[in-house]
This record gives C-alpha cells, sequence and structure tokens, in this order.
C-alpha cells in the first residue's frame, strides 16, 4: 500500500504566506514524479508546480498563476515534497491535492496515488 499524507493548509489574509507538505510512504519501489494540483469549487482540477522527474535537480513545473509566488521543494530520503506559496491570492483559494507517479516493484508498472487533499482559503 501507498500513502500520501498532505498537511499545512488552512485560513490566511490575501498577501500571507503557507506551505504545504506532503509525505509518500508505504511499497515504493521508486517515487518518479511528485507535485500538487488544486481544485477550486465548480472547476476542473489543475497542476500547480511538480517535480517531473524525482531524481533529477531542478527539474520543475509551475502553471503560470504561480510562477514567482510557489516555489516546490523536496526532500529526497524521506520521499516528502513541500509548496510554500506566498502572496496569496484569493483566487489560490482551493483544495490542494499532492500526487505521486510511482511504481512499487522492479517491474515497470508506475501508477499515479493521490493524497486526501487539504484546503486553502485566502480570505480577509
Amino acid at each position: 500500500q501507498v500513502q500520501l499524507v498532505e498537511s499545512g493548509g488552512g485560513l490566511v489574509q490575501p498577501g500571507g504566506s503557507l506551505t504545504l507538505s506532503c509525505a509518500a510512504s508505504g511499497s515504493i519501489f521508486e517515487l518518479y514524479s511528485m507535485g500538487w494540483w488544486r481544485q477550486a469549487p465548480g472547476k476542473q482540477r489543475e497542476l500547480v508546480a511538480s517535480f517531473t522527474s524525482f531524481t533529477s535537480a531542478d527539474n520543475t513545473n509551475y502553471t503560470d498563476s504561480v510562477k514567482g509566488r510557489f516555489t516546490i521543494s523536496r526532500d529526497n530520503a524521506k520521499n516528502m515534497v513541500y509548496l510554500q506559496m506566498n502572496s496569496l491570492k484569493p483566487e489560490d483559494t482551493a483544495v490542494y491535492y499532492c500526487y505521486a507517479h510511482l511504481r512499487r516493484t522492479v517491474l515497470p508498472a508506475y501508477e499515479d496515488h493521490w493524497g486526501q487533499g487539504t484546503q486553502v482559503t485566502v480570505s480577509s
């Protein structure tokens, strides 16, 4: 079994900051990529930020609306990924989901796994 556990969401005023954390645990042979998606009410889920390869340095991807404000980072040894969110705007309000693209055995069978989601609300 694989688990992704997120933490760090909450209520913050516009212009404020939050840091989200996600820990992947369980039977993981290779963690290929990790990142964050979000889904606002009435909208489709969108990719926020990701490491497109968890083992390569500086291989990150951001959606345009968060560039310069959000920073994704990782701890390879702990299978963790973080999302530092600065200068938050009301339009950043959403449920944020951690995801991981991984394989559980030496076989080339990759899977997508998702966390339960954490609510981020930006409001005065």
